[in-house]
């Protein structure tokens, strides 16, 4: 299995755990949800789909097809519900649980990281932390890159090499505020009743850095009305 195909079944069965899905519904959300996937077609997803169902973890159920289907798919396939086994749900939590160095490269990152909600906290966090040292270390290639050749480019090419360092440096400022929010334990959604957090799935409340809506005056701010 290629990495690229591996990605594709985890995302695949991290959105049949939320809910029973046909093949249409399924690629809008890969596209909708989970950007990386934009360039999947049908014609790479239903391979996938096939591959799941051999595996057992998902089946195959007769269901009526989406409203808005093209034309084109509104044949049997666009009829087919997938749903997620049981063993296909431990298979997901299996791969859930997994921070090897696949889950620090870019596209698998980026799906592991839309899952974040299914996924353990202490999880998340080495997850993050592995994401981290793995930009750390690509942001102090690209300086020494940068120092030795920066003589020889011409300005567009230094340019642009700038811009993909300032790219990395602004995910690793980005990781640094996720990382502090999960040491934190901040819950991710608001307090319940009572001013009571809210728990994630692992019992152990953790989330999201808060940022102020910028289109709101901040209450610290005295000339605030």
């Amino acid at each position: 299995m290629s990495r690229r195909s591996g990605i594709l079944e985890f995302a695949v069965l991290g959105l049949l755990r939320e809910s029973p899905m046909h093949g249409y519904e399924l690629r809008k959300r890969l596209n909708t949800s989970l950007g990386v996937f934009r360039a999947f077609s049908y014609g790479t997803l239903y391979p996938c789909l096939k591959t799941l169902v051999a595996n057992g973890w998902l089946i195959e159920e007769p269901g009526a097809g989406p409203a808005d289907a093209p034309a084109s798919l509104t044949g049997r396939r666009a009829k087919i519900v997938y749903r997620l086994t049981a063993e296909g749900k431990e298979h997901f939590e299996e791969l859930l649980s997994q921070t090897g160095p696949d889950a620090y490269e870019d596209e698998h990152f980026a799906a592991r990281f839309a899952f974040f909600g299914q996924t353990s906290r202490d999880v998340r966090m080495r997850v993050l932390e592995g994401r981290r040292s793995r930009l750390e270390e690509r942001l102090e290639k690209m300086r020494l890159s940068f120092a030795r050749t920066r003589e020889r480019l011409d300005d567009y090419t230094l340019e642009l090499q700038r811009h993909g360092m300032e790219s990395v440096e602004r995910e690793v400022r980005w990781l640094n505020e996720l990382i502090e929010s999960e040491r934190a334990g901040r819950d991710q959604r608001r307090s319940g009743p009572g001013g009571a957090a809210q728990q994630d799935i692992s019992g152990e409340t953790g989330g999201l850095p808060r940022h102020r809506d910028s289109t709101r005056p901040d209450p610290s701010d005295d000339t605030a009305t």
